[in-house]
């Protein structure tokens, strides 16, 4: 092809044209240049960037053919998240759940993104991460740079809650309602509930803070489960577990607690502003179905004697009248009430029309399950459920309880149970070398629990046990309440109520189970967004032990190399019978490059 020929003013004119558009691009670029490295744009477009990089393994196919290449043990490594993401909670995201409906806090319960939209990364620590300070010393101080959130010690330090002190977060114990301390709160209670002697055991305290509450009710050998929202407060459960207390994200909004029914002998609020009577009281009768009859519930704050707050106060007493619940105390702005052991009053005529439910209701079930206006029965509850009638604590944790004949053969099964764990956590102990009893660990998960016959086996240990049990198998959650232990119900197909790296140990018997449908070979979701998952929640040099099939564990060895954990597989205690084994592994302590903050 022939050259064109152009006049030689022409050549020239486009010549000058071309060199002043090279010379606009390259002050163009200088331009872009120092707005990205001096100004806070580079700053907000680099985060930015690498947010892009990461939804775009959200990409469903791309997403998948990742997953394949990890099970298959052929990608090396899941990479991290970014570093502003190192307190996600995948199901309390505010950036998603604030765009949702505000009718009875909607917005701040469990709203959790499908796998595909969430993207494949391990969550780094934050800069300066120390492994946690131990038990029992993190009851009174953590690490600041563990969790460097001041806006409760700068809002709530003159009530006692936390202050900063050097490199540490200190608790001096106290609380809105209890600015002196919960052993002086504790002490007061004392005077009208058995706090001592073992006659109750489980406790929930609502809207819990730092909770303190529970981390000094330990002293009187009760186990407190305490939960608030992910809120303004920013961390508070973060802080609750990073102390060594038990806790989880929750919110009292539009369906039940994720507890069976009778769960609880003592349920505690100290100013959580719940408001009881509104909905027709539909969060009083949540409180009273999860209340063990006979047990005690405590509500420190508004509206009790509470300024400007006459009606509801009134309101109040006038819903605990119509359940015949026994006022023991006011004692200046703390109400105490008792629950009665029967239906004897219900149903009664009352001003806000509260019937019982049908006997049809399994008051028991709670995943994603709608709060009902109506009054739990208690008609058909056995004696060993009632406060004062349950066995004390310790003695009930090993006496087989009537709600383990749900299942057939439930008591043998029970015991059985109880004895197979015994033998099994002496292995773990014995032969595994867990660090299982030292001050290494505080924060245990079982997350298929069954009966808790772990956590049982390990009562003599310093540590408490989140009991897991998934809705889709039986449901023996209510066996663990009655045991003295605690737990919830939650599906491992969804990511769980926690900020990252709360829990020391995480244990699981046939994890394979936690994801595939019930009578079926196929899964529900995958292993490798469960095992990161769990390397969400494990702190950094934490333990996990697995149980299930060879074929299994060789799966998971694949996946733990690429969730970065240190994994070794054992044979099973010799007394077990079944092909078992067991993988133990450590989350390796990794930090972000600095170039990435």
């Amino acid at each position: 092809m022939g050259h064109l020929n152009l006049p030689s003013s022409k050549r020239n004119a486009r010549q000058y044209r071309l060199l002043d558009l090279v010379t606009a691009s390259f002050f163009g670029i200088v331009i872009i240049f120092f707005l990205l490295v001096f100004t806070p744009l580079g700053d907000s477009l680099a985060a930015s960037g690498r947010q892009a990089l990461l939804l775009s393994t959200a990409d469903p196919r791309q997403r998948q053919r990742l997953v394949a290449l990890v099970e298959a043990g052929q990608q090396q490594a899941i990479e991290a998240c970014p570093a502003e993401e190192v307190d996600h909670m995948p199901c309390e995201d505010p950036r998603r759940n604030s765009q949702l409906s505000r009718e009875m806090n909607f917005y701040r319960e469990r709203q959790c993104p499908l796998p595909a939209e969430t993207p494949l990364c391990l969550i780094p620590p934050p800069d300066g991460y120390h492994i946690p300070v131990r038990w029992p010393d993190s009851l009174h101080k953590i690490w600041h740079s563990n969790m460097p959130h001041n806006k409760i010690a700068d809002r709530k330090g003159h009530q006692g809650w936390m202050k900063e002190e050097g490199m540490y977060f200190i608790f001096p114990g106290g609380g809105t309602m209890f600015p002196d301390g919960a052993e002086q709160y504790i002490e007061k209670l004392s005077q009208y509930i058995p706090l001592t002697g073992g006659v109750l055991r489980t406790a929930l305290d609502m809207g819990c803070g730092v909770a303190s509450f529970g981390g000094y009710l330990l002293n009187q050998g009760i186990l407190t489960f305490s939960f608030a929202p992910r809120d303004s407060h920013k961390s508070q459960i973060q802080f609750a577990l990073e102390r060594g207390i038990p806790a989880l994200v929750a919110m009292l909004g539009t369906r039940r607690l994720p507890f069976p029914a009778f769960s609880f002998d003592l349920v505690h609020c100290s100013r959580c502003l719940i408001p009881f009577t509104a909905y027709n009281a539909t969060y009083f009768l949540e409180v009273d179905r999860l209340l063990r009859p006979g047990g005690y519930l405590v509500i420190s704050g508004p509206p009790v004697l509470w300024p400007k707050q006459d009606k509801e106060w009134a309101d109040l007493q006038a819903v605990a009248r119509a359940l015949c619940y026994e006022l023991k105390a006011v004692d200046g702005n703390t109400a105490i009430w008792k629950k009665p052991a029967g239906d004897s009053c219900l149903p009664n005529q009352n001003e806000f029309g509260l019937e019982l439910c049908d006997e049809s209701d399994d008051s028991s079930y709670a995943w994603y399950f709608k709060l009902k206006k109506c009054v739990t029965r208690i008609s058909s509850v056995k004696d060993d459920q009632v406060v004062g009638m349950i066995p004390n604590w310790p003695d009930r944790l090993t006496k087989a309880p009537s709600r383990a004949t749900l299942l057939k053969n439930g008591i043998d099964v029970f015991e059985a149970d109880t004895r197979r764990w015994a033998r099994r956590v002496a292995y773990y102990k014995n032969s595994l070398n867990l660090k299982l009893g030292t001050a290494a660990i505080r924060n245990v998960m079982d997350m298929n629990a069954f009966f808790g016959g772990f956590a049982a086996a390990l009562t003599s240990d310093p540590v408490w046990v989140m009991n897991v049990v998934p809705p889709r198998k039986p449901s023996t959650l209510g066996v663990i309440y009655d045991r003295g232990l605690i737990g919830v119900y939650h599906d491992w197909c969804e990511p769980f109520s926690t900020y990252p790296r709360t829990y020391d140990l995480i244990h699981v018997t046939s994890i394979e189970s936690l994801i595939k449908i019930l009578g079926s070979g196929k899964n529900r979701c995958n292993l490798v967004d469960l095992m990161v998952e769990m390397d969400r929640i494990l702190r950094p040099e934490g333990t996990v032990v697995i149980r299930d099939s060879p074929e299994v564990i060789d799966k998971i060895g694949r996946i733990a190399q690429a969730v970065r954990w240190t994994a070794t597989i054992h044979e099973k205690e010799p007394e077990s019978h079944g092909r078992e084994k067991i993988l133990v592994a450590t989350k390796n302590f990794w930090k972000l490059p600095s170039a990435s903050h």
